[in-house]
């Protein structure tokens, strides 16, 4: 039987703008990192789009000043949620403007790092809340077993989710599991914005990626990025590449040894 789908009157976001004039300090962080130094514009795919970059690229804090800057809440969940366990995020929502193009039903934030936190607060809320997200506090599940409830239960069609790094707890298969589901979601007007590491999930057909580097912002082509690159070239010969990975170790480390007073 074909799965009934819904009206779908997204996308919700079209693009941003980061405001010049509005920056406090074109040297201090995180407007001194290469990705933000050219930046004017960054358009959004009605769908889903991808940040991707190496560790300190200003990934996650790019997704976070747009979470905030539409009215999430810092450290994750919903516009409902206004806890905040230590302030820690950067000035930039204040420098971007968002183009909305429609009000999506719902939206939701995803902070990997601080999902433990908004997981107490949807416990101290009580048990009305707790049946949104499959019946269960989330603190009761393994960490996978939290994320994934939150994905199954919580999200839906015609919403709005800006997710940091949802790949942090799951397994492969738990990833590919995800995924369905992401498409299931994106099928009922649902608009995603996610950093990520996972080759796996970066592997979503139809979706925008941008990587964030020393060049700056640019829009990449999956089989380009470094994740499926590396990924690629472990798992086709991981015996090779454990053996030149460990050799330049040894000799990295007998270099270090020679040059010891």
């Amino acid at each position: 039987m074909a799965r009934k789908r819904k009206t779908t009157p997204g996308p919700y976001l079209s693009h941003l703008e980061l405001l010049r004039n509005h920056v406090p300090d074109q040297n201090c962080y995180p407007y001194n990192l290469p990705a933000f130094q050219a930046l004017t514009k960054l358009f959004f795919h009605p769908k889903v789009t991808f940040l991707v970059g190496e560790n300190g690229s200003g990934k996650s804090t790019l997704l976070e000043a747009i979470a905030v800057e539409y009215g999430l809440n810092p450290e994750g969940g919903s516009r409902n949620f206004n806890f905040a366990t230590r302030p820690s995020h950067s000035t930039l929502n204040g420098c971007i403007s968002l183009a909305k193009k429609a009000t999506p039903r719902d939206s939701f934030f995803l902070r990997a790092e601080s999902f433990y936190n908004v997981a107490t607060e949807i416990d101290h809320l009580g048990d009305g809340l707790i049946d949104s997200y499959g019946g269960k506090s989330l603190h009761e599940q393994s960490h996978g077993e939290s994320f994934f409830a939150l994905f199954k239960n919580r999200f839906r069609g015609n919403g709005l989710y800006f997710l940091d790094e949802p790949e942090a707890a799951l397994s492969p298969n738990r990833q590919l599991s995800f995924l369905a589901l992401l498409h299931d979601f994106v099928h009922d007007g649902a608009q995603f914005v996610i950093a990520t590491h996972s080759p796996i999930i970066l592997a979503y057909p139809d979706a925008l990626i941008y990587q964030l580097d020393a060049r700056g912002i640019r829009e990449i082509a999956y089989k380009e990025t470094e994740h499926y690159r590396v990924t690629r070239g472990f798992l086709v010969n991981p015996d090779r590449s454990l053996s030149e990975l460990l050799a330049i170790r040894e000799t990295g480390d007998l270099e270090c040894e020679k040059n010891e007073p």
